[in-house]
């Protein structure tokens, strides 16, 4: 047993298994989501009363209505890759679990849309604290938390000089 793991564990190995396995794929989901689909939609990735929070700036946005216009906000010529790494899924119980995840983000705006960018060095590096909470046995997000140790402003292709 690990540290997280208690002796006397009342799930199933094989259902802690697929509970971290759903809660790590959320995480990708929700990457994929915001880089390659249509960020509006992470907002179903949560549960209905769901959060995501960053301390430092004091933004909080709750509710899937709140989410699905912040990330459906987000500059339609926005170019983004974000790279998540150590991803560690703990299952609390067989409804709750938690995760760490470790990410480096790219992005720049005034993306015209087809070609490629010279590699900007990345706009953010930090990680994420995650809650999870399984609702009519599907697993949701219920909040992330933005810990954001390195970050940096957003270059936008269409302006001169350094990044706004």
């Amino acid at each position: 047993m690990t540290k997280d793991t208690p002796a006397d564990d009342p799930l199933d190995p094989l259902d802690r298994l697929l509970a971290e396995r759903a809660c790590e794929r959320l995480i990708l989901e929700l990457v994929r989501r915001l880089d390659l689909g249509d960020p509006a939609t992470v907002a179903e990735l949560f549960t209905t009363d769901g959060v995501w929070e960053w301390p430092y700036d004091d933004r909080r946005i709750a509710g899937r209505d709140a989410l699905r216009a912040y990330f459906g906000g987000r500059p339609a010529d926005r170019l983004s890759r974000r790279l998540c790494t150590n991803i560690l899924v703990t299952v609390d119980s067989p409804d709750t679990a938690r995760a760490t995840t470790y990410f480096a983000t790219y992005r720049v705006d005034g993306y015209p849309g087809h070609g490629y960018v010279p590699p900007p060095p990345p706009a953010n590096i930090g990680h994420y604290e995650d809650t999870f909470r399984r609702v009519d046995g599907q697993w949701l997000m219920a909040s992330r938390t933005l810990v954001l140790p390195f970050g940096g402003p957003t270059r936008n292709l269409g302006e001169p000089g350094p990044a706004r």
